[in-house]
């Protein structure tokens, strides 16, 4: 599966069932995790067989079920510290989409009180993803337009419309997608629009799908 490929497939999930992640998939995906974190200097973890993370009625509420695996993205604060745990962090779910596993981003819906007591107590959490093999794929949520995020008029290059539109499948807060793209000092640029909650962890997520699709580095502006 191309990242492409793994863009277009990858949905919301969950809901998961109880089989659990292979060895060799653990292997992968911790040294993938290695990597991002050296990158994007950030102390991103992932923890696996621990059903306690989602044991919260906010997950139950929020209709989270079978949640044993799940990505913890947080780091020490610094500058970026919310854009660079979106980017790495959904760099980490499409490489667990290709290796065939689901995910779902929350900010709110586990337990927090467990999950701050697993990182270091001079970082900070930034958000959680679920992680595992889902009941389903989930499904494609309503989306807006081109139109609709692109501040600039005129002629588009091709490959920033395959850009816009990678980004306009990735995963925001609440599926807001308070962003808005267009061109600064002859690059692509990606900026808030609007009022919303956890905006900076949007862009970063919007970001790497936008050069996923385009093949172009973008710079955000919060």
């Amino acid at each position: 599966m191309t990242l492409q490929e793994a863009i277009d497939a990858r949905h919301s999930v969950r809901a998961y069932k109880t089989d659990p992640i292979p060895e060799e998939i653990r292997e992968k995906l911790d040294a993938f995790v290695k990597e991002c974190n050296k990158e994007g200097d950030l102390h991103i973890s992932i923890r696996y067989d621990d059903p306690a993370g989602f044991d919260s009625r906010l997950a139950h509420y929020g209709s989270f079920r079978n949640v044993r695996n799940y990505i913890v993205l947080a780091g020490e604060k610094g500058p970026d510290f919310n854009f660079r745990c979106g980017y790495y962090g959904e760099k980490i779910v499409l490489f667990a989409q290709q290796l065939g596993l689901n995910t779902c981003w929350t900010a709110l819906t586990f337990n927090k009180k467990k999950v701050k007591e697993l990182i270091d107590p001079q970082d900070t959490l930034c958000m959680v993803i679920a992680l595992g093999y889902g009941e389903t794929q989930g499904i494609a949520h309503k989306s807006k337009g081109i139109s609709d995020v692109v501040a600039s008029r005129g002629d588009m290059p091709e490959w920033f419309r395959l850009g816009v539109e990678a980004a306009l499948k990735a995963p925001t807060a609440v599926n807001q997608q308070k962003f808005a793209f267009g061109m600064k000092d002859g690059a692509p640029a990606v900026m808030v629009k609007g009022f919303g909650g956890y905006t900076k962890v949007d862009l970063g997520i919007v970001a790497y799908h936008f050069e996923t699709g385009s093949g172009r580095k973008i710079s955000y502006h919060a």
